[in-house]
């Protein structure tokens, strides 16, 4: 048997496999009492967990011990099928896990004993018990600089682009949908300041949007913890962009400037924002089912302009799900819009059919 507690990495996810291929089974730590749950949380997401459990304190010898906090079936379908018309977060049959590990912190802080009681408060009309189940269900990982080659392929071939064909207006207008506590909108930021003479005198516009109001003023603030600064943040952004203030950094205000903060649910429409040259849907969608996904996209197609660019999580794509948008060439996690194709034959230009139709009807 193998047990991973808290902790960062993913070696613990691949020694796990090996246990499970043998025989033996793997129990791993909740998120809601991991400090850090990069490694239970690679082996709950690789599937090869007998149990997810919470870590508490023995009543009778004071032991750190492992627990556990049912979510009843009806209980569960109940809290899968507010999130999907809340949040359009889609849920398994098998994240009871989840649930527990981000609902029963809740249900603990608003006097309730555990989840039943939660669902049974809710089920009554609390209104503002819901949205805080919502908020807590849909508050994602994140951190500065995610996955690193997003932000490269911006710096070295997006924005370098977009500043050749934006010569004339000189502006940029970028949405970080989906945005969580800011590391992503103000790693583009800094990414952005950094740029220097390149983007001098120009108008740079950065929209931070998420569900959660919480999150988002979090964000506002721009401060944050040791561990937050060490996960992605090159040290010489952490010095030249932040401020020390005991054991948190705050980002200086020039940066946090920069970006502007809206509540929005993707699942509502989001057209009065605008047009972008560049939007951040990352590690988001994949939490959402087909049909939802198909939406979003063909929302977020008329949201960016025709040469523009979306970027997309490592685990997500557009690939089998939708056309409006195609891959960037060589550019891995990036997409533009898939415009209408136009049909040459020898040297001339067939219009497509409906406009054809509709200069035969005027003629």
């Amino acid at each position: 048997m193998s047990v991973i507690l808290t902790g960062m990495g993913s070696d613990g996810m691949r020694g796990g496999k090996d246990i499970v291929a043998a025989g033996g089974s793997v129990i791993a730590q909740d998120e809601a009492t991991s400090v850090v749950w990069g490694m239970p949380g690679a082996a709950a997401n690789a599937g090869i967990c007998a149990a997810i459990l919470p870590l508490i304190r023995s009543r009778r010898t004071g032991s750190v011990v492992f627990g556990r906090s049912f979510v009843t079936p009806s209980d569960y379908e109940y809290l899968r099928k507010l999130l999907k018309e809340r949040s359009g977060l889609d849920l398994s049959a098998d994240k009871q896990y989840l649930v527990e590990s981000r609902l029963v912190p809740l249900a603990r802080k608003s006097g309730l004993p555990g989840i039943p009681e939660l669902a049974q408060k809710m089920k009554s009309g609390a209104d503002a018990l819901t949205a805080e189940v919502v908020e807590a269900m849909t508050t994602n990982e994140t951190f500065f600089f995610r996955d690193k080659i997003p932000f490269d392929h911006l710096k070295e071939t997006v924005i370098p682009a977009l500043v050749q064909a934006r010569a004339a207006r000189r502006s940029l207008r970028i949405w970080c949908a989906a945005s969580s506590t800011g590391q992503e909108p103000y790693s583009i930021a800094m990414l952005l300041k950094e740029a220097g003479p390149m983007l001098s005198g120009w108008r740079t516009e950065i929209v931070a949007t998420d569900l959660s109001q919480a999150v988002l003023e979090k964000s506002k603030a721009g401060i944050f913890s040791q561990f937050e600064v060490q996960r992605g943040l090159p040290i010489q952004l952490l010095v030249k962009h932040f401020t020390q203030n005991g054991e948190l950094w705050q980002l200086n205000a020039d940066i946090r400037g920069m970006v502007q903060h809206r509540q929005l649910n993707l699942l509502q429409d989001f057209s009065h924002l605008g047009v972008f040259d560049i939007i951040f849907c990352r590690n988001v969608l994949i939490y959402f089912d087909q049909e939802t996904k198909v939406g979003i996209f063909n929302r977020l197609s008329k949201m960016l302009e025709p040469d523009g660019v979306l970027a997309l999580g490592a685990a997500e794509s557009v690939v089998g799900i939708t056309s409006v948008f195609k891959p960037y060439p060589e550019r891995r996690g990036l997409y533009r819009p898939n415009l209408a194709p136009v049909t040459r034959v020898g040297a001339s230009t067939l219009m497509p059919q409906t406009l054809r139709a509709l200069l035969r009807r005027d003629s």
